[in-house]
């Protein structure tokens, strides 16, 4: 298995597939068992399993950079 990745409140992440108002990145506003990730395209909030979300991640940007 790849190295684990370190989440962090703030980062943008770039998922599989695209949000239905055609944005694939979300800003995480909360990470634990469940990450909460707000669509950066609409500002829709969704709450998804930390194991889908490892899954399905194609990208990630840290808050600093």
């Amino acid at each position: 298995m790849s190295e684990r990745q370190n989440f962090e409140v703030g980062d943008i992440v770039k998922l599989k597939k695209p949000h239905p108002c055609g944005s694939s990145e979300w800003e995480i506003l909360r990470v634990g068992a469940d990450f909460r990730l707000k669509c950066a395209g609409c500002g829709h909030q969704i709450m998804v399993a930390r194991k889908l979300v490892e899954k399905n991640v194609r990208g990630l940007r840290k808050k600093d950079a």
